[in-house]
């Protein structure tokens, strides 16, 4: 919310300083969040007065003036079309500073002649965009006035509005904030009504009272368009609002100096003598924006008999807008649904400052002055006569009351306030006292406050708390609004003079600072760090076209309101955006990428946590060994190595193929711990895929799902001791059919004896036998623990290795 001084003080009565009202505003709650001193741009710049203006010797556009600064006559070299004797105009000295560019001025010499300043426009002070030429001001404008203050620029504050005050969306609910506050008076406002003159031409029709409980409105006829006073463009452009038109720009100057938001009509291109209030009905309408819209059956929409016109309380249409031929409007002044409108806007993704005022609740008793107020400054500024009001609903029942005991000011909000001062306080808030006691206060909530509920008036209430509308939904029977009663009270000392009181110590031991399934995340953090991958952050959506290439991208999953349009749906993986970043990687010249994530992926049935990571591209040559690309084996170290550093014990874990499709087929596998708890997903990316993502370069993925991974077991077995018995080595070689995994070899080997067996490792393939065969070679390590294994007991065990992988596989020894 934003404001200049000088606005303020039209509802503030007082001398407070700019430095005194900053400070209160973030003492009550009002956070500051920048103070702009536009004066301070035009250091520099001061009136002057042209004496003389001569053509320049040397050039036919430029002319040389002489200009007093009333201090002295300076020689000034100027290209502007009006630049003549005579005429008072803004002189930049050396030293100052452009606004719009920022340049330095300096003295200097232009075709041969000296100049000792600059002449400016409108557009190169900032101020407008008339560039054409110098600007000009008034006659008997005295020369050496500091042009900041000649205009009469003063300070423009922003301050924070939190959701609940919607009231100081408007600079009179901020002045009534600070006058409540001991900083000045609130100045009165009670708009004299205008006479109607005639029928209004156009009447309501409300069919959404849902929506909107109470609308009014009324014709202005006669009225001549045009550009608004200077004392109102300088309002709207102190707060970075474009001036339009006359009739416009009052709609906007109500927004913000009453939180009020109007709308106004031009009466000639409504179709019919009927503004129907009503549901979207897929109407098809192009809004003052600019941009098309298709209204949904839960919009509520402002209808004429071509159809809708207007998203009701967030944007009008720009086919009733005003313009310099309007010469009958019609102003609307609504309350609309607040819940309905955020709703409508954000389906549509629609910002305005009427959506921001009235999704946080107006003053639901102000629309008849407010719409007395801006009719008589249509007619101050455009001339004309006004309608009869013409209505549809009522006014809400908005009123409701709220108590205050005074020891609760003490024992719930730490502070010693006087109940009269507790009471005054209340009553400069807006707070009307309905009864009072010595222990406590009962008062009525003001039109404005919409923050502050009553016991039971929930549901007569448009705009109230979304939180206490839920609590009551629940069954709460009353609500209690006390506390927001000595929130008033006690913000306005300064929430900074509330004492700061200390927790109460506990002696007890701190839990740990990290659940289980943090130190695993960062365990495996560090593991894939240690593997030569760096780390990326990315966003958990993609673009719909691109998940699909990943798996499913159900409609459940689509995004109804992405930060980008091609940011629309959640991810099936990490490693879809690990792809994506390699693929703008590449699309820079990086010559490989090695990454990894842990992020959530998402399913129908709900997310889960992810470490991923990819290796795309060669690795870089060195003396020691030449660049290679990556392979499936690197994938699945990868994989082994998280799983081994979060314990899951390696002779558990068994790979099959059938990995999902955006993997190769044949160069890819699932990790499972058991038949069917699967841990982890690696491989090559299919070929497909990598053309698709225009990755020219080998790629291989990882995935270890790391919400599936068991707990470790609180009670581990010591492990065993190492023996003094040195171990022996036999080695294997078995003929299996080309389709037995090496991995069920190796299984059935490790199992034949586990009280001797210690390891077993594949050390060679030879698939080049006939008949569709192959030979796989193991080595068995054998670990004697109490006593030096004989010959028989060796043969022993090796006999019982052939057996188990005969058995498991239908091998034979080779």
């Amino acid at each position: 919310m934003k404001f200049s001084l000088s606005w303020l003080r039209t509802h503030l009565e007082g001398d407070a300083s700019l430095e005194q009202i900053v400070t209160t505003l973030s003492a009550i709650g009002l956070e500051v969040e920048a103070v702009e001193d536009r004066s301070r741009s035009l250091e520099g710049f001061r009136t002057a007065r042209i004496i003389e203006a001569a053509q320049h010797p040397n050039a036919d556009r430029l002319r040389v003036c002489q200009v007093d600064t009333g201090e002295t006559v300076l020689n000034v070299v100027c290209g502007a079309p009006n630049a003549r004797a005579g005429l008072n105009v803004v002189l930049g000295q050396p030293g100052a500073v452009v606004p719009s560019n920022g340049m330095v001025l300096k003295l200097g010499e232009i075709r041969g002649v000296p100049s000792q300043g600059m002449m400016c426009s409108s557009r190169e002070l900032g101020l407008g965009e008339d560039s054409e030429g110098i600007i000009e001001l008034p006659e008997g404008t005295l020369p050496g006035q500091a042009y900041g203050s000649f205009l009469g620029i003063d300070p423009v504050i922003e301050i924070s509005v939190t959701p609940n005050r919607g009231d100081c969306l408007g600079v009179r609910g901020v002045a009534r904030d600070l006058a409540a506050a001991g900083l000045g008076r609130l100045r009165q406002w009670n708009p004299a009504p205008v006479s109607g003159k005639f029928a209004s031409p156009i009447v309501w029709v409300n069919q959404f009272p849902e929506a909107c409980p109470w609308v009014l409105g009324r014709a202005v006829r006669g009225v001549k368009n045009g550009p608004s006073p200077q004392w109102l463009q300088d309002r709207l452009n102190s707060i970075g609002l474009r001036p339009i038109n006359a009739l416009v720009d009052i709609t906007n100057f109500f927004a913000f100096d009453l939180g009020r938001p109007l709308h106004v009509f031009d009466v000639a291109k409504v179709t019919g003598n009927k503004l129907t209030i009503r549901r979207g009905e897929g109407d098809n309408f192009v809004a003052l924006n600019g941009k098309n819209y298709v209204a949904h059956t839960e919009d509520c929409t402002i209808a004429d008999a071509s159809g809708a016109v207007s998203f009701a309380g967030v944007m009008g249409g720009s086919s009733t807008g005003c313009d310099e031929a309007t010469t009958e409007v019609f102003i609307e002044c609504a309350l609309f649904d607040p819940v309905r409108v955020a709703l409508s806007a954000r389906r549509h993704q629609v910002v305005s400052d009427a959506r921001q005022r009235f999704e946080r609740g107006v003053d639901q008793a102000m629309p008849p002055d407010a719409l007395e107020a801006a009719t008589r400054l249509v007619i101050e500024l455009c001339g004309g006569e006004a309608s009869y009001v013409v209505t549809a609903g009522e006014e809400p029942n908005w009123r409701r009351e709220a108590s205050l005991r005074f020891d609760r000011l003490s024992s719930f909000g730490g502070s010693d306030i006087d109940a009269d001062e507790a009471v005054l306080r209340l009553e400069h808030l807006g707070f009307i006292v309905t009864h009072r006691s010595a222990e406590r206060v009962s008062v009525q909530v003001p039109s404005w406050r919409n923050d502050v509920a009553g016991a039971g008036d929930l549901e007569q209430a448009p705009g109230l708390d979304i939180v206490r509308a839920a609590e009551a939904a629940e069954g709460a029977a009353e609500i209690e609004p006390e506390a927001d009663l000595i929130e008033e009270v006690l913000r306005l000392s300064g929430l900074d003079a509330i004492p700061p009181r200390s927790l109460p110590a506990l002696r007890l031991v701190p839990e740990a600072t990290l659940s289980a399934k943090q130190v695993r995340t960062g365990l495996a953090r560090r593991v894939l760090a240690a593997g030569g991958l760096q780390e990326a952050v990315g966003f958990s959506f993609v673009a719909r076209d691109q998940a699909l290439l990943f798996g499913e991208a159900p409609e459940s999953l689509r995004l109804l309101n992405p930060i980008a349009a091609d940011l629309d749906q959640l991810r099936p993986t990490p490693v879809a955006s690990l792809a994506l970043a390699a693929q703008r990687n590449q699309a820079r010249g990086l010559i490989g990428s090695s990454l990894f994530e842990i992020g959530p992926s998402f399913n129908e049935a709900g997310q889960s946590l992810v470490a991923a990571s990819l290796r795309v591209g060669v690795s870089p040559p060195n003396w020691l060994q030449a660049s290679r690309a990556p392979d499936v084996f690197d994938a699945k170290q990868d994989v082994m190595a998280v799983l081994a550093a979060l314990g899951v014990p390696g002779e558990s874990l068994s790979v099959t193929a059938d990995a999902p499709e955006f993997y190769h087929p044949g160069r890819s596998g699932v990790v499972r711990q058991g038949l069917k708890l699967v841990l982890a997903r690696f491989g090559e990316l299919h070929p497909k895929l990598r053309t698709s993502l225009g990755l020219d370069q080998a790629a291989v993925a990882a995935e270890i799902f790391l919400d599936a991974i068991p707990e470790p077991k609180k009670k581990r077995k010591a492990a065993p001791e190492i023996s003094a018995l040195q171990p022996l080595r036999r080695d294997f070689a078995f003929v299996v059919d080309s389709g037995v995994a090496a991995d069920a070899v190796l299984r059935a080997a490790r199992g034949a004896e586990r009280t001797l067996i210690a390891g077993v490792v594949l050390f060679d393939v030879y698939d080049k036998l006939a008949d569709g065969k192959k030979s796989l070679a193991i080595e068995v390590t054998l670990q004697p623990r109490e006593k030096s294994l004989t010959d028989a007991e060796i043969e022993a065990v090796c006999a019982k290795i052939v057996a188990a992988v005969g058995k498991a596989t239908g091998a034979v020894l080779r």
